[in-house]
């Protein structure tokens, strides 16, 4: 009977492994077409695995807490000739033997991020093949390494322990012009080695290594204090009760919208726009932060936002993204008040221009010259994290005023 590879699929943008959290299936077992046979973890979220079609598990090489790359085997159903057919896969001969008895012919496949070796899939004992990015200087998976100044040896050497120039910051260098050498670098795993320690998880690798990225750049942060009491006053009167968050998402989508050049991309000579006002929001999670995408926000009203808002909260949290809440958008959109910071500089991701952030509300004394005294005003801090090479500070003051003026008029948001 024929035999269908069960393949890790490609669960995102620069997504290029995802680790086996939850087996579904056993070896034999019957499963139905589009069943989701076992969960997997990304760097961005938790995800599911599914068949093309009914069949019996024939073969199941996954196995939980290993990771594997898009593409990789992951198992084989054995299916009827009638099942292939009416899923529309289409077999070659070497799938009508046993996974063992097939050759590896050298197949490159790719796709628009990652492309990887179809010959490997049976060359070795994990059966995973070997991938590498498609793109170059765009988004690019965890672990991607950019040092300077190291030595080919030293650097042979860090990729062996999987770390890049960042992890260096700590070591003393006694080489000439204060350069870390070998022997400084092995002195310092040496040492290290005797400290507790734990294991990052995905989550915590991937952040750690979109911040290493945007702090290539050079940023900047503005702020400006906005006034709560008339959007806290029309939340009141909305049935759905939106959050301030939301209501900052929607201002900064109207601002961008109106001047979409202040959310590109510096990439070489040329300012890259972005392709719709899609704005990201930062969810806490364990051990890291996710960012789910609201599409195109700036075609849509306040009241329409709320519920789409509210359900990627929730999945955001249990690191359940959809497919379509996962990607590059134009901006982001973080609450660091929830936490009662008043004041931060939060960093841009890497793919982004721009980061707008919403402190902690406060009651402070503000002069009224209508009345003539000071009255109890509740206000926020407003700030804007910026690419330094695609906004000035003018720019940027204009864009955030833009925002803080729009927040002034919720219903019209």
């Amino acid at each position: 009977m024929p035999l269908v590879p069960i393949l890790m699929p490609q669960l995102g943008e620069s997504i290029a492994e995802a680790t086996v959290k939850h087996l579904g299936i056993v070896l034999g077992q019957e499963v139905l077409a589009d069943a989701e046979i076992m969960e997997v973890e990304t760097q961005k979220a938790t995800m599911s695995v599914t068949v093309p079609c009914a069949g019996r598990v024939a073969d199941l090489r996954a196995e939980v807490e290993v990771s594997y790359a898009v593409g990789a085997t992951l198992g084989y159903l054995e299916v009827t000739m009638e099942e292939a057919l009416r899923a529309g896969i289409e077999l070659p001969e070497t799938q009508m033997v046993s996974p063992e008895a097939q050759t590896s012919s050298v197949v490159v496949e790719e796709n628009l991020h990652f492309r990887y070796d179809a010959g490997d899939l049976f060359a070795g004992d994990d059966g995973q093949p070997t991938v590498e990015p498609v793109l170059r200087g765009l988004p690019v998976p965890a672990n991607a390494t950019g040092a300077s100044y190291i030595s080919p040896r030293m650097r042979v050497r860090m990729a062996e322990l999987g770390l890049n120039a960042a992890d260096l910051a700590a070591v003393a260098g006694t080489g000439e012009g204060g350069r870390v050498t070998v022997e400084d670098f092995e002195r310092f795993m040496t040492s290290i080695e005797k400290l507790p320690m734990t294991k990052a998880s995905p989550m915590r690798v991937a952040v750690a290594d979109a911040m290493r990225r945007s702090w290539t750049r050079p940023l900047a942060t503005v702020g400006i204090t906005v006034a709560l009491d008339t959007l806290l006053a029309h939340r009141r009167t909305v049935e759905a009760r939106p959050g301030p968050t939301l209501y900052a998402i929607r201002a900064l989508a109207i601002a961008l919208a109106e001047s979409p050049a202040l959310a590109g991309r510096l990439v070489g000579g040329r300012i890259v726009h972005p392709k719709g006002i899609d704005i990201g929001f930062a969810v806490e999670v364990d051990d890291g932060v996710l960012v789910p995408m609201i599409r195109d926000v700036d075609r849509q009203p306040l009241a329409s936002l709320t519920q789409t808002y509210n359900t990627l909260v929730e999945k955001g949290r249990s690191k359940r993204l959809p497919p379509e809440a996962i990607g590059t958008g134009a901006a982001t959109v973080t609450n660091f008040g929830t936490f009662g910071i008043v004041w931060a500089t939060p960093i841009p991701l890497p793919e982004q221009n721009l980061l707008l952030g919403l402190g902690a509300g406060r009651q402070a004394p503000v002069w009224s010259e209508q009345e003539q005294r000071f009255l109890p005003v509740t206000e926020a801090q407003l700030t804007l994290s910026f690419d330094h090479r695609i906004l000035d500070g003018g720019a940027a003051g204009r864009l955030l005023h833009r925002i803080a003026t729009l927040m002034q008029k919720p219903a019209e948001l």
